[in-house]
């Protein structure tokens, strides 16, 4: 001990600005003892007490915990162990604090009342599994049995990702109740039975494309549903949906046609779609529903006073 600089209680917290009551904690729980004491008994410490007091407050800062520290600071374990572990602890604190950061931020913005805001953050923290399996037993719902839906389910199941945004978690939440509603699988039921009931052999061209494609310019330009200019147009859409779909163009396919657009244009399906492309980062797709509504009002069978 000859020769060393011993610093007492008082000079050591002025040296690392820790309290007298935080230096005497770490004494007592034996995580930095005093070196000596001197005749008085009070405590002092020698420069191998001040480095040991440096890394624990250092450790401590870090958020490790005494135990761990002392395990540390005695080289029971090395710290890069120690390191990689609290990394990942920290990584998945981040994780939650942002998603309710992102439940209470959805919360604001929609004015959720407290039930809504309960549900809301039962739905957002659910583990990837959780989701995985309730968008399954959805799909499973729509398509199950039917064969020819492995591309759409694919292109219908959100991913949430890890550090969602406020906007990713309210369209998750809005995404899952939809998944849930018995109206809505049903109505998804529909639609895929009548697309099942309509595929042939090999690719073909959706008859959502050619109503949009057909009736999207008379559309913009304006053209009244039921005046005689629009008869043209649903003619020119059920004559491609006939050559489409192998089918003669006549008043049955006509009648199936309308029913397929009918149940297509339903605003939770587009709701559906809108919130998963937030949720997946992806383009928000373009609405069909102005499309749909207006061959639904020019093929919608009319007296002939009317025409």
């Amino acid at each position: 001990m000859d020769g060393e600089t011993l610093y007492s209680i008082g000079d050591l917290a002025r040296r690392t600005g820790l309290t007298v009551k935080a230096i005497r904690f770490y004494a007592d729980c034996g995580l930095v003892p005093p070196t000596t004491r001197n005749p008085a008994g009070h405590r002092l410490y020698g420069i191998d007490a001040v480095a040991r007091l440096d890394h624990v407050r250092t450790l401590r800062d870090l958020g490790l915990d005494l135990p761990t520290v002392r395990k540390v600071v005695d080289r029971e374990i090395s710290l890069a162990e120690v390191a990689a572990a609290h990394a990942e602890a920290l990584a998945v604190q981040i994780r939650t604090l942002r998603l309710r950061r992102a439940v209470l931020t959805a919360v604001a913005r929609r004015g959720s009342t407290p039930e809504e805001m309960d549900l809301m953050h039962k739905l957002a923290k659910l583990s990837e599994d959780e989701r995985g399996r309730l968008i399954a037993d959805f799909l499973d719902a729509a398509f199950g049995d039917l064969g020819v839906f492995a591309g759409a389910r694919r292109s219908m199941t959100p991913e949430l990702p890890d550090n969602p945004e406020p906007e990713q978690v309210e369209a998750w939440v809005e995404l899952a109740e939809l998944a849930q509603d018995p109206d809505f699988r049903a109505a998804m039921r529909r639609i895929a039975e009548q697309h099942a009931e309509s595929a042939g052999p090999g690719p073909r061209r959706d008859f959502a494309a050619v109503v949009r494609d057909r009736v999207g310019p008379a559309l913009a330009a304006g053209v009244d549903p039921v005046s005689p200019q629009a008869d043209a147009v649903v003619a020119a859409v059920t004559e491609e949906y006939a050559r489409l779909s192998g089918r003669p163009d006549d008043a049955d396919l006509r009648r199936r046609l309308l029913t397929r657009v009918k149940t297509a244009n339903d605003p939770r399906r587009e709701a559906y779609l809108q919130r998963l492309a937030v949720i997946n980062g992806w383009i928000a797709p373009e609405s069909l529903a102005p499309v749909f509504t207006w061959f639904t009002e020019a093929a919608e069978p009319r007296p002939a006073s009317a025409a």
